[in-house]
């Protein structure tokens, strides 16, 4: 499954009600799934994380389709199999 398919679908579940709490309210709860991957990530339980990680990349969707934003093509763009502040592949960047 590609991004955008895995986006599909969150909007035929979902956009009804994602659109009816706004931008606001969808980042909020982004927010709050990306708190409990970081609690589920003090567990080590593999199975809390996966289910975490879906939650995450589930409401950053549902974002994204409140605000008409493609997030394939969107990664996509930035993310052109290099990174995108020193251009190379792998990352060259010095932190």
């Amino acid at each position: 499954m590609h991004i955008s398919e895995f986006q599909e679908m969150m909007h035929q579940l979902y956009f009804h009600r994602d659109s009816q709490r706004g931008v606001e309210g969808t980042f909020d709860w982004l927010v709050d799934e990306v708190k409990e991957l970081g609690e589920a990530l003090k567990l080590h339980d593999k199975k809390a994380l996966e289910d975490e990680f879906a939650d995450v990349i589930a409401w950053l969707a549902s974002l994204a389709n409140v605000l008409g934003i493609d997030l394939e093509k969107a990664a996509l763009n930035k993310y052109a199999g290099k990174c995108p502040k020193c251009q190379q592949s792998p990352c060259q960047c010095t932190f």
